[in-house]
């Protein structure tokens, strides 16, 4: 099979070509929680059970998930674009994302969005820097299914919601 390699794709459109969910990340530290969404997280090991988390270390739930040692993952489901918006493109320095949603927290206090498909709950277990991001490891403690019959969310159904298009540069 002979493979047509072409100058015209844009690597926005190359990297949009992985698959990966879309999830709501909670954290929290004393009275403060905060959410965010990240389309990065991937399990990392079997034994520990362990996920990983791509985060911007400018995010503001950043220095919250630190403090406190653990975060939830919150699996979307197909066609909550608009769950995905309200945490990906609002900051929690200036607002609190979670007042008009219904969430309930998990064993370590941080944010579970009640109408998520699944959710984890993590303790921190390492962080490894990652360019503009840092990798962020948690031992999964717990989590459950929560709508057994729901689709997943994926990033491709996420459009350009994070303007990541610009990000990229012209070329590798």
């Amino acid at each position: 099979m002979r493979v047509e390699h072409t100058t015209s794709t844009s690597l926005h459109a190359l990297f949009r070509r992985l698959t990966h969910g879309v999830y709501v990340i909670g954290v929290g530290h004393g009275a403060r929680r905060n959410a965010f969404t990240a389309a990065w997280v991937v399990q990392a090991s079997f034994d520990p059970l362990l996920l990983a988390v791509s985060v911007n270390p400018r995010n503001a739930s950043y220095p919250l998930l630190h403090a406190s040692g653990c975060f939830a993952v919150s699996v979307l489901k197909r066609g909550q674009f608009d769950l995905a918006r309200h945490f990906g493109t609002r900051s929690g320095r200036d607002s609190d994302k979670l007042a008009a949603m219904p969430w309930h927290p998990a064993p370590s206090g941080v944010p579970i969005l009640d109408d998520a498909l699944a959710f984890f709950d993590c303790r921190l277990t390492g962080t490894l820097p990652a360019g503009d991001h840092a990798l962020v490891l948690g031992r999964v403690v717990g989590g459950a299914i929560l709508d057994a019959d729901a689709e997943p969310m994926t990033y491709a159904d996420t459009a350009d919601m994070d303007g990541s298009h610009a990000l990229y540069p012209e070329r590798f």
